[in-house]
């Protein structure tokens, strides 16, 4: 588990197959490298991936299949990259951002990047099947930072978010023109709710007062939810 607050800025390079070294580039490197072991287990570009062998300045892992087939990682395997990189929540840690996973869910792609007096508006478009988890004001992962979706449009499948210079100039967002491509994943709560609305609970028994098998849009709706 993580939250979405990038503590280094590395490189990416293949080594052949579905091995890759990552390399620590930023003064902030020592947050990543303190304590990594193998076996641990680090979010590259919002990816959890776990540590084959541990290097001076990086590390070496392996993306499986899944992993490519659904995120970055798997376009363009001859090329250096710029990744963010975060290493997993300690017990007792602090939680700044949200709960991110490193499942990603799809890919995106920005739209547009506009500085502002005070930010850096940027748009992204997004699947059908990550859209339905985003929300005004809610939470998003975009290659591994967590950020607060500003706007969204639905019927576009589009959402924008405000970016601070700090974050904009700490991470790889600075280096995405219009067409980048970048990893996405929705608040886990979203889709925890998402599963219980079109499921319910099999667990509970029919005469239990508190299953949320009554628990519907409507439901919701009526009292405020949505």
């Amino acid at each position: 588990m993580f939250t979405g607050l990038i503590q280094a800025l590395g490189t990416m390079e293949p080594l052949g197959g579905d091995s890759w070294q990552i390399t620590c580039i930023s003064n902030s490197c020592k947050v990543i490298m303190q304590d990594l072991a193998y076996g641990d287990s680090v979010a590259v570009d919002g990816v959890c991936l776990t540590v084959e062998k541990v290097l001076k300045d990086g590390f070496i892992a392996t993306a499986s299949p899944e992993t490519l087939r659904r995120t970055t990682l798997g376009g363009e395997p001859t090329q250096q990259r710029y990744v963010n990189l975060e290493a997993s929540l300690r017990v007792g840690g602090k939680v700044g951002g949200h709960f991110v996973m490193g499942h990603v869910d799809g890919i995106g792609r920005l739209l547009v990047a506009e500085q502002t007096a005070t930010s850096w508006e940027m748009t992204f478009i997004a699947s059908d099947a990550i859209a339905r988890y985003i929300v005004p004001k809610g939470s998003i992962a975009v290659n591994g930072i967590s950020l607060t979706v500003a706007g969204y449009e639905p019927e576009l499948c589009q959402f924008k978010v405000s970016v601070i210079p700090l974050t904009y100039t700490e991470t790889n967002l600075r280096y995405l023109v219009a067409g980048s491509l970048v990893n996405l994943e929705g608040d886990i709560l979203g889709k925890y709710v998402e599963k219980f609305l079109h499921s319910g609970n099999p667990h509970s028994k029919p005469s239990d007062d508190n299953s949320i098998d009554g628990i519907t849009p409507a439901f919701l709706a009526e009292h405020g939810y949505l």
